[in-house]
């Protein structure tokens, strides 16, 4: 956890320095990323909000993905993690969001989308340019905390690639 508290340090002087503010989207990491950034102190002047979205109601009721799209890609994908990104953007005072879904184990998971499977996206509001989202999915090793700590830090790390900043 010290290392993505380290991260999010990064993070927020990057966004301060931008005037930003984030908001998150997390479902298999249940506010791990969240508990990370407000462990940095000073971190309300950056830090909007956080959702978790554990649920596939909760997905469309907080955040507005559509349920056809998590029945016809499954909730752990990358439109997901896409529309996730994006709705948070659309459900906040951000300018940059991180979405995270995934299967974390021991169970839940297929031949197709095996466990440590995580879908991301990273979603920044430019005032000219409009939205621009990222996404792409990992596949992580370990047991379901390793997992999700993993999981954690890479959101951190792609938000601080899209913020113009890294983790020095």
């Amino acid at each position: 956890m010290q290392a993505m508290i380290e991260l999010s340090a990064i993070l927020g002087q990057a966004l301060t320095a931008k005037g930003w503010q984030l908001a998150l989207a997390e479902s298999c990491t249940g506010g791990m990323v969240a508990q990370a950034i407000t462990a940095v102190a000073g971190s309300s002047v950056w830090f909007d909000r956080g959702f978790v979205t554990y649920s596939n109601a909760a997905k469309t009721d907080m955040l507005g993905v559509p349920t056809d799209l998590i029945a016809s890609h499954g909730a752990v994908s990358e439109p997901v993690a896409h529309a996730m990104a994006h709705g948070a953007l659309q459900h906040s005072l951000a300018q940059i969001t991180g979405a995270i879904t995934g299967i974390a184990g021991p169970a839940g998971g297929s031949p197709d989308k095996p466990v440590g499977t995580v879908c991301f996206a990273w979603a920044v509001r430019h005032e000219a340019e409009g939205v621009r989202v990222v996404a792409e999915t990992m596949y992580f090793q370990g047991n379901r905390t390793t997992i999700r700590e993993q999981a954690a830090s890479h959101l951190l790390a792609g938000l601080l690639r899209l913020s113009g900043s890294s983790a020095r």
